[in-house]
């Protein structure tokens, strides 16, 4: 028998705040989390601005030796799991079968920052001044190791890497697992900490990044016909997914179900998009095909929605395709507007966004709209926050490389 999944718990850190509801209340008011860099000095950078996380303290989550041995993506994904694992109240039933748990934590560029820093001292000062514990910083799959250990999680533990999707295939890795009998909890997310010089350097030279230096909270405007390029955004966001039954008769607060999933690859391009979004038709689809879903129940996307030229458009003609008239009903909207692009983090930190929309009854506002593009011309929620329940909504996440995933995500009633 196919196994329901419940989302039970969501942790999150972002720039907006550094816990679910303080980020929360900021994606509702509209605000935005981007500023001037100020984790380094970017005077010889092109793009001189991001969406930092402000204020996080890891002594919260971990020890301080802890801390100083791993990099700021594995701290931040530590914090949201941490989180998440207490929001859902799982360990306090004391019937976990810790065989049956796994973590599964997605990344796109895993610890950077300790590779720059570590390739500086090399090239500075020699080999004797590598860290020892370089590797284990710097690998991808580090965050999910963390999370096993510090609660004994043995079932699946991997990390997925697949650029701006890699959260989101971890979520829908987790779906699968618990629905096939494998796990019955994934602690299941992704976490990013990608704002570094030579990060920055790269998108900016390949000209991906707005380059609005002198007012950064405006920069990130996607669908508007004078958008320039993504903002880089920093951040985790770990969900609770566990089986529906379990949940139910340990009386868990449900916030609401997983029920599709859809993984495509464009095979076009490696930053360039399909320009018809034939690779995001194809995922919307099968997520709602798996979820049993019609067009008419989806009242929410929370777009992939970079900011860019290219990605944008191909996106809302995807959407025109997949819906047709029903797209001009919902809310296609993109909170990157106000978050930043959270890269390898965007997939999971996005779905805990919709699974919140349709916990609250409310849709969060694509800020920084002042001249809708003609290619983009759905409803995006525009500057204000919209108060409207609905039944279904779905989470988009693209990435470089051609990767394509779609989540579908149903109200509890």
């Amino acid at each position: 028998m196919t196994r329901r999944v419940a989302i039970t718990g969501i942790g999150v850190v972002s720039p907006l705040g550094n816990d679910v509801v303080t980020t929360w209340d900021a994606l509702v008011a509209g605000r935005s989390g981007a500023g001037p860099i100020t984790k380094f000095d970017p005077a010889q950078l092109a793009v001189r601005f991001a969406c930092e996380v402000k204020g996080f303290d890891p002594l919260r989550y971990m020890e301080k030796k802890e801390a100083r041995r791993f990099d700021l993506f594995a701290q931040f994904s530590m914090g949201a799991s941490v989180q998440a694992l207490s929001d859902s109240c799982i360990e306090k039933t004391g019937t976990l079968d810790p065989k049956r748990v796994g973590v599964i934590i997605g990344t796109g560029t895993g610890g950077i920052a300790t590779f720059e820093e570590n390739m500086r001292a090399y090239v500075e000062k020699g080999p004797g001044r590598v860290s020892p514990f370089f590797v284990p910083m710097f690998m991808a799959n580090v965050a999910s190791a963390l999370v096993s250990m510090r609660y004994g999680f043995q079932g699946p533990n991997y990390a997925t890497v697949s650029a701006c999707a890699s959260s989101g295939h971890a979520l829908g890795d987790a779906f699968r697992l618990i629905r096939s009998g494998e796990a019955d909890v994934i602690v299941a997310g992704g976490a990013e900490a990608a704002i570094t010089p030579l990060a920055i350097a790269s998108f900016a030279n390949m000209k991906a990044l707005s380059e609005r230096n002198d007012d950064p909270a405006t920069a990130s405007r996607p669908f508007d016909k004078d958008r320039d390029g993504f903002v880089m955004g920093d951040g985790a966001a770990t969900l609770i997914l566990e089986d529906w039954d379990r949940a139910k008769a340990r009386g868990a607060r449900i916030y609401a179900e997983l029920v599709g999933y859809g993984a495509t690859a464009d095979a076009h391009h490696i930053t360039a998009p399909a320009p018809d979004g034939s690779g995001a038709q194809e995922a919307m689809r099968l997520a709602m095909q798996d979820g049993g879903i019609k067009p008419a129940e989806v009242g929410y996307i929370n777009a992939h929605g970079t900011s860019t030229p290219y990605g944008d458009a191909a996106e809302t003609a995807a959407v025109k395709s997949v819906f047709g008239e029903q797209a001009r009903k919902l809310i296609f909207g993109s909170t990157k507007s106000m978050t930043g692009h959270l890269l390898g983090a965007a997939g999971a930190f996005e779905f805990a966004v919709c699974t919140l929309a349709l916990h609250h009854g409310v849709i969060p506002p694509t800020i920084n709209q002042f001249h809708v593009d003609p290619a983009c011309d759905l409803d995006s929620a525009p500057n204000h926050a919209v108060r409207r329940q609905v039944e279904v909504a779905l989470s988009n996440s693209f990435g470089f490389g051609g990767h394509n995933v779609t989540l579908a995500v149903r109200r509890v009633t």
